[in-house]
Formats: structure tokens, sequence, C-alpha cells
């Protein structure tokens, strides 16, 4: 007798495992459409309003975007070490990998959390209604341009929310699952945190590098 499935659709873990893997991508592929649509609208309006964008983005803080990217290429290396230990059987230490990997993916929003704070209270944060009090050059497209930041920075911190809220049903079914399902399931968030983790690779240098 084979080993188990947890699908009764699949005669094999490997065909399931293919299955999972297959899925993850075709999801994956579809989010990266929508996020290269927000990215190819924000370099057309880049081109467009070279300096309102250029000046606009001095006003977010490079330290605070610095701090974050260490952060999370932190959290991938994390969720690397989570899949290695996994598929080397060493469960305890894939589980503390993993615990870290959320932990890391927290102290990322918590720093843009704070980012946002300062934005608002500059000013310059056009969202939910907040006034935006900006006095730099061509105020319209600076305007357009701090829209643009808060829909694909919230929109990725969305994803990274999403990411976590797995990683903690995984830690809490943990106990209970079985080793095959332990790996598939590593293997499936594996691929999603790397992704975010590669939008914020794109995001960071286009919104806080290029215009400086």
């Amino acid at each position: 007798m084979g080993a188990p499935t947890e699908s009764v659709a699949f005669d094999t873990p490997a065909r399931e495992q293919a299955a999972d893997t297959f899925a993850m991508w075709i999801f994956i592929g579809s989010e990266a459409m929508l996020f290269g649509a927000i990215l190819l609208v924000f370099l057309i309006a880049r081109i467009s309003y070279g300096p309102a964008f250029s000046a606009a983005s001095h006003h977010l803080s490079l330290p605070l975007g610095t701090l974050n990217t260490f952060v999370l290429i932190s959290s991938s290396f994390a969720m690397a070490l989570t899949h290695l230990f996994a598929r080397r059987s060493r469960w305890r230490a894939s589980t503390w990998s993993l615990a870290g990997t959320a932990l890391l993916g927290l102290a990322f929003l918590g720093i843009k959390a704070a980012e946002y704070t300062m934005e608002f209270r500059e000013g310059v944060a056009p969202v939910l209604g907040a006034p935006f009090t900006y006095d730099g050059p061509d105020p319209t497209h600076a305007e357009f341009f701090f829209g643009l930041y808060f829909a694909m920075t919230s929109l990725h911190a969305l994803h990274l929310m999403c990411g976590i809220v797995v990683i903690a049903g995984m830690l809490v079914l943990w106990p209970r699952a079985t080793q095959s399902s332990r790996l598939r399931r590593v293997r499936a968030i594996g691929l999603y945190w790397h992704f975010v983790d590669i939008v914020w690779v794109f995001l960071f240098p286009i919104l806080y590098l290029i215009n400086r």
C-alpha cells in the first residue's frame, strides 16, 4: 500500500504535491499580473510627471524603507530554512523557522505602520479622507504619486498579512498534520512568501531609490 494522501482525488503523494505546486503557481501568476498592472501605471506616470514624482519621493523615509527591506529579506531566509529543515524531517527546527518568518513579517508591518503614521502627520497621505497638505512643487501630480504609493504598499501589506495568517494556521495544525502534509504546506506557503518578498524588492527601488 502506498503512502496516504490527504485528498481522495490523488492516488500518490507525488501527484498531490504536483497539483499543489501547480495551483500555487497559477495563483502567483494571477497576483503577479495584478501587481504588474499597478507598476506599469506607476512607471508611465513617472515618465510623464518625473519632476513631481521625484520631489514627492523625498518625503518617504529611506531609512525605514531600507530597514523593512532587510527585515523582509531576512524573513525569506527564515522561510528557506523552514523548507530545508522540513525536507530533512527536522520538524522542531522547521517550526521555529516558520514562526520566525511570521514574526519578521509582523515586524515589517509594524515598521510600515510607523511610516504610514509619519506620512499622515506630515499631510501627504491622500487616503481615507485625510487632508493632503503637500507644500512641494506640482501638488496635483504629487498627490497622484502618494495615491499610487499607498495603493501599492497597502496591497503588498495585505498580501503579507494573508501569509502570516496562513502560517499561524499551519502552526496551530502542525502537531496533528502528517509529515507529508507538513512538507506540502511548507512548500506552498514558501512559494507565496517568496513571491511577496520579490514584489517588495521591486517596490522599494521604484518608490524610494529611483527618484533620489
